[in-house]
């Protein structure tokens, strides 16, 4: 999926008023910069979609010392 930038900027109460429609911009890919008194405030950017998370992409095994405890040396570390 590819994504195009375009920007632009309104002001604060054109912002409020046109809320919905600057939302569907953003989301088509607009990156929409609200200015607060003629100065940039804040953006308004599209989110990229989460991809869903594939179990088993690393091989091998957990080896059946994980969950034995750690060597009092080593603990003594963690404690400080």
């Amino acid at each position: 999926m590819v994504y195009y930038v375009f920007m632009k900027t309104v002001n604060v109460h054109e912002a409020k008023t046109r809320l919905s429609q600057l939302l569907e911009q953003a989301h088509a890919g607009e990156e929409i910069t609200i200015a607060k008194r003629g100065k940039p405030f804040a953006r308004l950017v599209p989110l990229h979609p989460k991809q869903a998370r594939q179990p088993g992409l690393l091989t091998g095994e957990i080896g059946g010392d994980l969950f034995e405890s750690l060597p009092e040396e080593e603990l003594a570390v963690w404690e400080e």
